[in-house]
């Protein structure tokens, strides 16, 4: 029974051979699939668009600035820093004046436009402005601001050129607009102390007296003949000859009456001659120094200009490679 059992269990040769074969390709399968299936990866990764194998193509990469683009970079920063705070420090010079003196309050509104405090503070806040978008711009490394800065300065170059032809163009007029502003600070010498404070500064430097004579004060309601008060008949003091008491104390009743005197006795006393024609003297004497400032602010705006430029260049995105 025994010998039965194992006969029986024993595979035949036939069978053997036939099982052999079978256990083979039951190996060789996963083998032979692995690498059709990494075949056919590589096929399909050939198959991808070059943009899908490069992110560079689609995403442009922009390059590493350079020591020199660096150092430009920081020197726009600085540069635009610095006339940022002068900016900021002309508007606060500007908006204290006007404080001060209460011309934002309601009842000074109208006199508003004819302060020169405004021109502080309109300089300082399109000087503040233009100025920080240049420090952003250079700092963030901001195309947008750096293009607005660029074209500011720009509008800002053109319109000083369009003046300077405007003025080369209307000089025989510049007498007589001058005459005009010098009148409008006598009428309004009591009114506005920046006013008086530039025509005392005239008066003294140039020692002249009123527009053409000294009589030109008898236009003003507080000095002419007829208005009641201490001034009248008067012109300021720093329209005398000696406007100091023994040399120390300012003498602000020194031309007290000097409109009551005569010619020879009112020379004694203060400046007769007027200060149109000392003022315009004194502007062609220094037409070289006011060419040479111009040109020195323009030059100025120009080197920021290319500062602006060269960092904006270097930002700029490099196009599509191939």
């Amino acid at each position: 029974m025994a010998l039965s059992r194992a006969w029986l269990s024993r595979p035949r040769g036939g069978e053997s051979t036939r099982l052999l074969p079978q256990a083979s390709r039951l190996v060789e399968l996963p083998y032979s699939s692995s690498s059709s299936d990494d075949d056919s990866s590589l096929a399909g990764d050939t198959d991808l668009p070059a943009a899908e194998q490069d992110p560079a193509v689609w995403c442009p990469v922009t390059p590493k600035p350079g020591m020199f683009s660096q150092c430009v970079r920081y020197l726009a920063f600085l540069w635009n820093l610095l006339f940022l705070l002068l900016g900021l420090l002309a508007l606060a010079v500007g908006v204290w004046g006007l404080l001060a003196k209460g011309s934002l309050g309601g009842e000074r509104l109208a006199p508003l436009g004819s302060d020169p405090m405004l021109l502080f503070v309109l300089a300082g806040l399109g000087a503040s402005t233009v100025s920080l978008a240049g420090c952003l711009g250079a700092l963030r490394s901001s195309p947008c601001l750096l293009r607005f800065f660029v074209g500011a300065v720009l509008a800002f170059v053109g319109l000083e050129v369009l003046g300077g032809l405007l003025l080369l163009a209307a000089r025989r007029r510049l007498r007589d607009a001058l005459r005009d502003a010098l009148l409008l600070c006598l009428l309004r010498y009591q009114e506005e102390p920046d006013l008086r404070f530039l025509v005392d500064e005239v008066q003294r430097s140039l020692r002249c007296c009123g527009l053409g004579s000294y009589r030109d004060w008898e236009t003003n309601p507080y000095f002419n003949c007829s208005a009641p008060g201490a001034q009248a008949c008067s012109v300021p003091a720093s329209c005398c000859l000696d406007p100091w008491q023994n040399g120390t104390v300012a003498n602000a009743q020194c031309a007290f009456g000097a409109l009551r005197l005569g010619d020879a006795a009112a020379g004694t006393v203060v400046h007769l001659g007027g200060c149109v024609a000392q003022l315009s003297a004194w502007l062609r004497g220094q037409a070289g120094g006011i060419v040479a400032g111009a040109a020195v602010l323009v030059l100025v705006e120009a080197a920021g200009v290319l500062m602006a430029l060269k960092v904006l260049g270097d930002i700029a995105p490099v196009g599509v490679q191939d």
